[in-house]
């Protein structure tokens, strides 16, 4: 299809939209059931770029756990109680791939975030934090930071990037903690130069404030940085990480810095509500992540570029129109594509063609949070799975997405 027809679908696909609000709510799918046509979509896809733990059902994962659990501990030790037994190890090995003094576990990463920020601003003095208004506290924790622990924030830039050096040294009002969100994930998972990492650290020290990383997607930064990850964790004073983002867990994260910290973060964590009677089950399913599929990280970061590449060219090879793959090349295995229709059309077409061909490209698109209407965007995960497919295979996936895009 041209870029002219595109266009014109494009209005013909408005009008059509106007025309299915009029239709009465009792005719749509519920939300449940278009939750559940989407799933079976991706769960029964021959090909995907990306297989997500989630769309199992509760017995695949549990046979899962069940079937790798004995090559990550001893099955035989007594289960953990209050953070114990295989808790432990799993503090213990992050600690150590992190080349940190000691890890703590939590069962969440906002209430791991929130404790070690609670914590830097007693011992600073000083209960701001500069962060980044797209960071995941700001965003999506409901503004917890203040609401429930009592802190402030600041921002040195509101560009869709991480902050500049000059930007954190012109701050114009004091701060105790630089939180830095590594990769960035609604700006498009991105990250700084190992050089301007290096500079905007540095720029937080000459301002005595200590840094913290909210590392939730941490494990995949090595590759873009050149660096192994002691050497990335080793920039600041503490790191969170996550156990069911990358690494497929159940759930979890760790807090991991100077020994001392970690000891006050357990108080905290036990006056948040952490202090979990047993948690084996995310700390087994966190060890096997880290053994099947850490060592895979840099292999899907560089299949990321592959597939990013094709993706834009397939994008203008069909006539698209309007795109974009951001950020390009990724910075790591997950970037964003952007498109100029809306998101349920573009949510139909990836689950059609997820339906009809057995192959999901795509999956949900959401509407930009600002800007005009009728632009939307999906984030692209590449994983075990996206390592078989060539750019051709990519090329020719975006072809058949469009024309169902075209005929929706």
């Amino acid at each position: 299809m041209t870029q002219t027809a595109r266009v014109a679908h494009a209005t013909d696909a408005t009008d059509t939209t106007r025309a299915a609000d009029t239709a009465s709510a009792d005719e749509r799918p519920s939300a449940d059931e278009q939750r559940l046509r989407k799933l079976r979509a991706w769960r029964s896809a021959e090909r995907t770029l990306n297989r997500l733990p989630v769309h199992l059902s509760v017995g695949e994962r549990l046979a899962v756990l069940a079937a790798e659990a004995g090559t990550v501990t001893d099955l035989g030790q007594p289960s953990d109680v209050y953070g114990d037994g295989v808790v432990a190890e799993l503090e213990q090995r992050v600690a150590e791939l992190l080349g940190m003094e000691a890890a703590a576990f939590f069962p969440t990463g906002t209430m791991a975030q929130q404790v070690a920020l609670r914590c830097w601003a007693g011992r600073t003095g000083d209960p701001t934090v500069a962060l980044h208004p797209l960071a995941h506290p700001e965003v999506h924790e409901r503004d917890a930071l203040g609401v429930v622990s009592g802190l402030r924030t600041v921002h040195p830039t509101s560009q869709p990037r991480q902050p500049t050096a000059e930007e954190v040294r012109d701050l114009p009002e004091p701060f105790g903690t630089l939180m830095l969100e590594l990769p960035l994930r609604d700006a498009g998972f991105v990250l700084p130069s190992w050089e301007e990492l290096e500079t905007v650290v540095a720029a937080a020290r000459e301002r005595d404030a200590v840094v913290h990383v909210d590392g939730a997607r941490l494990w995949e930064c090595a590759p873009h940085f050149g660096r192994e990850l002691p050497e990335v964790a080793a920039l600041a004073d503490s790191v969170y990480v996550s156990f069911y983002k990358t690494l497929g867990g159940l759930s979890g994260a760790a807090l991991a810095g100077p020994e001392s910290l970690i000891e006050e973060a357990r108080v905290w964590r036990h006056r948040y509500g952490g202090q979990l009677f047993q948690q084996f089950p995310a700390a087994l399913a966190a060890l096997i992540g880290l053994d099947r599929e850490l060592p895979l990280i840099p292999s899907y970061v560089a299949q990321a570029k592959v597939v990013a590449g094709a993706l834009a060219e397939g994008l203008a090879a069909a006539g698209a129109g309007w795109f974009r793959v951001h950020p390009e090349p990724p910075h790591t295995h997950q970037f964003q594509v952007w498109l100029p229709y809306g998101a349920e059309a573009l949510t139909e077409a990836s689950v059609r063609q997820a339906e009809e061909t057995g192959v999901a490209l795509f999956q949900s698109w959401r509407s930009a949070p600002v800007g005009p209407p009728g632009v939307a965007f999906t984030e692209v995960t590449v994983g075990r799975e996206g390592l078989e497919w060539t750019a051709a295979d990519v090329r020719e996936a975006v072809a058949a997405f469009l024309d169902r895009v075209a005929s929706s």
